[in-house]
């Protein structure tokens, strides 16, 4: 396989085609459009009347759910036994606007990675914008979504995800039973860590190293100033129609040092030292942005837009977590809280990066220079080796595949 993730338009194509191939069992349709304009397509295998969801594309700058949808769907077509008693329906890009706008199709590092990077606001995202917009503000990639699972009533939706650097994990709406297993072992087979203390699913239940389960509505969130809430997203949307969502995650860099179960033995003085990081990386963006708000054109850029959301977002979290951690806190999870703390800084400074580079701003060249300094660290620091593209989505589809499996059983 090509070390590359395909664009949107190339997703459309490579499906059409497949679909001129075997007429019979697929389809494509065009089910909505975005807020610029482009086309949302959803590529359907088969005619059994359950059905399973696969959602590529939910946040621009994660590429890897793209190539593993046609990587699915070419089985599906290809083996029966997949499509016995299921049929297949892929959303190809649920954001075509921000997949335009992250423009990284081969990276070679981190620094190539973050150069053209983008991830919107999170009013802009089409599964989390639900947790932080009234009903009648979401936008129309949002609204597609939700309709198309309303159509299609899937007893599973996978949500395909990842991250730059780091390990793979899963998250499940509702626990399916027996899936750590095959997660595990097809993790190993391709030498991906799994990320045992992810922060994204800080406080949620384990059912097994990896796979975290949404906890019960009495408990109380781990980051209380993030605004996202998992039951107010499209991920939970599946649940009016019986079925359930896993988020699949793969990193592009393999980390070893996320998968370290191990107790932490200082999390409290980590945690503040993680904290005082943050906010001083956070400074530092700011200081520039500040300095050149006044003289930017376009103060709606959504770049700038997302380069300031991933700065607001930063103080609250840093009070977060200087809270007193929870007993038995292993080492992997503050490896995972590091790497947060280090993305979204990093994140804000490689978008206002590129909207100061295109207006040939004075202060570009003092930020490039802090964006690859953090990009060189984050590497160093965690000792960052690439995955294969074949076995980012080998790992992805055979995840897919299990939880799709154990899931008909119990749903």
């Amino acid at each position: 396989m090509e070390q590359r993730y395909p664009n949107v338009p190339e997703l459309v194509t490579s499906a059409r085609a497949l679909t001129r191939r075997h007429p019979k069992l697929g389809r494509l349709r065009h089910v909505g459009t975005s807020r610029a304009g482009r086309p949302l397509h959803l590529l359907s295998v088969g005619t059994a009347a359950r059905s399973v969801l696969v959602v590529a594309g939910a946040h621009a700058n994660e590429p890897t759910g793209g190539s593993t949808v046609l990587h699915l769907a070419r089985r599906a077509l290809h083996e029966p036994a997949l499509r016995t008693g299921t049929a297949w329906h892929f959303l190809l890009c649920a954001d075509p606007d921000g997949a335009a706008l992250h423009r990284t199709p081969a990276p070679r590092s981190l620094l190539d990675y973050h150069r053209a990077f983008f991830r919107p606001a999170g009013p802009e995202q089409p599964e989390w914008s639900p947790s932080v917009l009234p009903p009648d503000r979401l936008p129309p990639e949002t609204r597609t979504l939700t309709r198309v699972i309303d159509e299609l009533r899937p007893y599973l939706q996978v949500s395909l995800h990842g991250t730059e650097l780091g390990g793979s994990w899963v998250q499940l709406t509702r626990n399916i039973p027996g899936l750590s297993e095959p997660f595990g072992k097809s993790a190993a087979q391709r030498n991906i860590p799994v990320e045992t203390g992810a922060s994204d699913a800080a406080g949620w239940p384990a059912a097994g190293p990896g796979v975290h389960v949404l906890p019960s509505p009495s408990t109380g969130a781990a980051f209380p100033s993030l605004p996202d809430d998992a039951r107010l997203s499209t991920w939970y949307h599946a649940h009016r129609h019986g079925g359930l969502t896993a988020v699949v995650e793969v990193p592009m860099w393999a980390s070893d040092l996320v998968d370290d179960t191990t107790p932490h033995p200082a999390p409290t003085a980590e945690l503040h030292r993680l904290a005082r990081r943050l906010r001083a990386d956070t400074r530092a963006v700011a200081d520039v942005l500040g300095e050149v708000l006044p003289r930017l054109p376009d103060e709606e850029d959504p770049l700038l837009r997302a380069a300031r959301w991933a700065l607001d977002l930063s103080p609250g979290l840093a009070a977060d977590w200087t809270r007193q951690p929870p007993a038995g806190t292993t080492r992997a999870h503050l490896h995972s809280v590091d790497a947060f703390g280090r993305r979204l800084p990093l994140r804000a400074a490689a978008m206002l990066l590129r909207v100061l580079d295109a207006a040939g701003d004075r202060a570009a060249p003092r930020l490039e220079r802090l964006v690859t300094r953090w990009c060189q660290d984050f590497a160093d620091h965690f000792r960052a080796r690439w995955i294969p593209v074949e076995h980012q989505v080998a790992h992805q589809a055979s995840t897919v595949l299990a939880a799709a499996q154990r899931a008909r059983a119990t749903v």
